[in-house]
């Protein structure tokens, strides 16, 4: 009989991913590239030379302005009918399960090659959950998340809560008896765990999680500062007679979320938009979105945003989002205090969340020793601001934000 391969902890992130396992007691990650234990979950199917790219050079490809298709956060079309319709790209008709699986695919490899080991199973993170409690995509978002392991190469795939795996990595095996809260915040999903620490290991009292995270907030900021420019909010003149309508909102709220971008670009829209600058009170803001859709620069005008969403989140001096890819000295500003007010919404879901995972275990705020914060984008201060406010009692502490999940799944791989 064959003997069995070793299982690989994978984190398959909404904006980056990471893998790794248990060699001699401790969690090893995999080296993606020289130096670098995460992977952006990107893609580039670059035009002229008909190569797949993955990660950073997919995100080099697309600030080069090489002529292809940028894709990121195809996470979020786990569970929804787009997982399964084929599509022509490059020379072929694919599907996304196809297009992960091809993704995957690269980590087992990159996994193999450096550790000389077999990889035929995996333990997977997964958020809590995918897109709401109660909701019918649930199962199906799971489902396509194993076929696409399955169209990988792995012959099995386990799952495992994505906040139960970073309290594993949080050290809290070394804190009998204390109850922490995991606040795993993503590029996808916010997911809470709160546990009690015991000596035979971590005990799960809850789970909770809603699907907003970092492309949602730079969706907000996108749509708040940004879109005005191109020409939403603004009047059309109607065809026939007196008056005005509104610009239709749809193609800005499209513009502004990542995994929609790249469906944007067709003769269709081009054309409305167009006309839309036609009959536009201010034509000059429609020839902006007329210009992002004719040089195909809606992930730069999202990179744009999340570059200005750092530097605001850091305290840089006058922070604004850069749109020079659009119009010379075109910008958005991003001032002291705008950036809370923009995200507030997704504060008070944040807020929200958390009760409910305490609410679902029974217990206080007041008997939270420790919150423990993973994810990138657990980095805003909007999401620490608003979890002091709650836990003003508990001990507030960042273990190792980009990579706890992966080392928490590369502990449990041991074990499956």
């Amino acid at each position: 009989m064959a003997s069995r391969g070793q299982v690989l902890g994978i984190d398959f992130g909404t904006s980056n991913s990471a893998a790794g396992y248990l060699a001699d007691g401790k969690p090893r990650l995999i080296e993606m590239s020289p130096g670098m234990t995460t992977l952006p979950t990107t893609f580039f199917f670059d035009f002229e030379t008909r190569e797949t790219l993955i990660g950073e050079p997919a995100n080099q490809a697309l600030l080069d302005g090489a002529d292809g298709r940028f894709m990121r956060a195809l996470k979020r079309v786990l569970g929804t009918t787009l997982m399964h319709e084929k599509r022509q790209i490059l020379n072929e008709r694919v599907t996304f399960v196809e297009i992960i699986a091809r993704f995957l695919h690269q980590i087992k490899t990159r996994a193999e090659a450096e550790t000389g080991l077999i990889f035929d199973r995996a333990l997977s993170g997964r958020p809590v959950v995918f897109h709401g409690a109660g909701d019918a995509r649930e199962a199906q978002a799971e489902a396509d998340l194993r076929a696409c392991y399955l169209a990988a190469g792995f012959r099995d795939v386990a799952f495992m809560p994505e906040p139960e795996a970073a309290a594993i990595a949080s050290g809290a095996l070394d804190q009998s008896s204390e109850i922490g809260l995991i606040v795993d915040i993503g590029g996808g999903t916010s997911d809470f765990s709160l546990f009690r620490s015991t000596p035979d290991g971590v005990d799960i009292l809850a789970n909770h999680g809603v699907r907003i995270g970092g492309t949602d907030f730079d969706r907000a900021i996108s749509i708040d500062r940004v879109m005005p420019l191109l020409g939403k909010s603004t009047e059309l003149r109607k065809v026939m007679g007196p008056g005005t309508s509104p610009v239709p909102n749809a193609i800005f709220n499209d513009l502004a979320t990542w995994e929609k971008i790249p469906f944007l670009y067709t003769a269709q829209n081009r054309r409305m938009v167009a006309e839309m600058a036609r009959l536009a009170e201010e034509p000059e803001k429609l020839s902006r979105l007329a210009t992002v859709l004719e040089e195909e620069i809606g992930h730069d005008l999202a990179f744009a945003v999340e570059r200005g969403k750092i530097a605001a989140n850091t305290g840089g001096a006058d922070p604004v989002i850069s749109l020079d890819q659009i119009e010379r000295a075109l910008s958005a500003p991003l001032p002291s205090g705008m950036l809370d007010h923009v995200l507030a919404p997704y504060a008070q879901r944040l807020r929200e969340g958390a009760a409910e995972t305490l609410q679902r275990a029974g217990a206080a705020p007041d008997q939270v020793d420790r919150v423990i914060y993973v994810g990138g984008s657990s980095l805003m201060s909007m999401i620490s601001k608003t979890m002091k406010t709650q836990f003003a009692d508990a001990r507030h502490s960042f273990t190792e934000v980009f990579t706890a999940v992966t080392d928490g799944l590369a502990i449990a791989s041991a074990s499956k």
